[in-house]
């Protein structure tokens, strides 16, 4: 007689492995836990079936491979095809337009504005003849009508499908027929497969699901773009690998308390990264906004101290922003250094620089730093017009109304110079700006400009500049 019959009580039964992912960062635990290793975030771990979704499984033998054809480097290059909406902001982010078989993830805050430019494309689309699929997973489809009602584009062709489940949706789309040049999917965390065992919105589902979209894209040739949501950080939820399996990334920022919306692309394998789209919020949708400069410099008081334009290049296309800043005195032991709009640890880099090599002290001052509008700057060209913005407040004189900065600072006080020169002066020119204040090292100036460009060579002359436009003026007011 077998030892399991008279022994059941010992038989060995295989228990399914589990495993324990982080929701926010994607990292696998071994056991549940209540704080991530990985991005110290709590109560993110998830417990989920590893055996279920791409690469799941154990013990299935792989299938034998096939060879592919290899090709040499050099040889002939096909310009991507690309499907232009008419939105010129829109295209302009997109690098001309969407490309066919690419994979797009677009993310953004809730209630920024995503659904709201997507439908506007899409119907952008469907009136120059496209054919353009809508699948939302939030909303019904009696909710997107009154979107497209309110935007105008509820007489569009427009095809629309409330679903979540991937089977259905790639079945739908084998059944519809001609296969779509715009498909677009709101949003990704909303999916899920029969493939996997977990719940939708988590790891493993956002990551079948992707795939399933992305794999659609390649073999079809459709345009396919994923609605992301992000968390608290800023970062598009989910895995982090579905930003490197989609052909580009392009996030929606602004604030709820101004009235305009920046799409800004970080991933583009097909154009250029770092390229914006300015956009103003309205009860009819997203407008376009050709020049945003003139939009970030509307509200500005020319005669306050502690204001500096700054001329700054977002991808091609070159900004002009005003930088607030207000020095005060303060009664705390600890000054306070507040930041909207930049890094918080380049402003302390500015303040240390100024007071090490140009005697300014701001130990006994809090700081306010602002970009104007709401935006947000990333590039260290911006260092030169914060340092005039502090010491313009600091001294309590007003900047003059016509002059725009630019330059990076270095930690022993010299101005370097940045790229792009020739389109921030032709920018600042075009905007009635006739003075410019930028690194002497600078490249030869562009020809055809008849503005005052002064170089300098470091901090101090910055500094000493400020303190003489002070003197001149109390001189003025002396001899009235």
């Amino acid at each position: 007689m077998h030892r399991e019959t008279l022994f059941p009580e010992r038989v060995s039964v295989a228990k399914a492995r589990t495993q324990f992912v982080c929701q926010n960062c994607g990292t696998v635990h071994a056991r549940w836990a209540g704080k991530c290793d990985g991005c110290g975030e709590w109560n993110t771990i998830v417990e989920e079936d590893p055996t279920g979704g791409i690469g799941g499984g154990p013990g299935k033998t792989p299938k034998k491979g096939r060879p592919v054809a290899l090709t040499a480097l050099s040889g002939e290059i096909e310009e991507a095809p690309r499907i232009q909406t008419g939105i010129s902001e829109l295209d302009r982010v997109t690098g001309g337009g969407f490309v066919r078989g690419s994979a797009i993830l677009v993310g953004g805050d809730p209630g920024i504005g995503k659904s709201t430019v997507l439908m506007q494309a899409a119907a952008a689309l469907a009136r120059r003849g496209q054919k353009v699929i809508y699948v939302s997973g939030e909303e019904a489809v009696a909710q997107i009508r009154l979107r497209a009602q309110r935007l105008g584009a509820d007489n569009t062709d427009v095809l629309l499908a409330a679903e979540t489940n991937v089977e259905d949706i790639l079945a739908t789309l084998a059944d519809s027929g001609k296969r779509p040049d715009l498909f677009i999917i709101d949003s990704i965390q909303t999916l899920w497969s029969d493939t996997a065992d977990s719940a939708p919105g988590t790891v493993t589902q956002v990551r079948v699901g992707a795939q399933a979209m992305i794999r659609y894209a390649k073999q079809t040739g459709a345009a396919v773009v994923l609605v992301g949501h992000v968390t608290k950080d800023g970062q598009i939820a989910g895995p982090r690998v579905v930003e490197h399996m989609v052909d580009g990334v392009l996030y929606f920022e602004g604030d709820r308390g101004h009235h305009y919306r920046i799409l800004r692309t970080v991933k583009n394998r097909f154009g250029p990264t770092d390229e914006i789209g300015v956009f103003e919020m309205s009860d009819k949708g997203l407008r376009e906004v050709s020049n945003p400069s003139e939009l970030f410099l509307g509200e500005r008081n020319e005669k306050s101290p502690g204001a500096a334009v700054f001329a700054g290049i977002e991808g091609t296309r070159p900004v002009l922003v005003e930088v607030q800043a207000l020095v005060a005195p303060t009664s705390l032991g600890t000054p306070r250094r507040a930041v909207v709009g930049w890094d918080s640890a380049r402003l302390s880099m500015i303040l240390a620089v100024l007071e090490a090599h140009c005697g300014v002290r701001f130990g006994q001052h809090d700081v306010y730093l602002n970009i104007a509008g709401g935006y947000r700057i990333s590039e260290p060209a911006a260092d030169l017009a914060v340092a005039s913005a502090l010491v313009s407040s600091l001294a309590g004189i007003a900047l003059p109304a016509d002059c725009v900065y630019f330059g990076e600072v270095s930690l022993s006080g010299a101005v370097r110079p940045v790229a792009q020169t020739a389109q921030r002066l032709k920018e600042a020119e075009k905007l009635g700006f006739t003075k410019a204040v930028l690194p002497a090292a600078s490249p030869e100036m562009p020809k055809g400009l008849s503005g005052q460009w002064s170089g300098i060579e470091s901090l101090p002359d910055l500094v000493a500049r400020i303190a003489g436009s002070r003197r001149a003026l109390q001189r003025d007011e002396d001899m009235e």
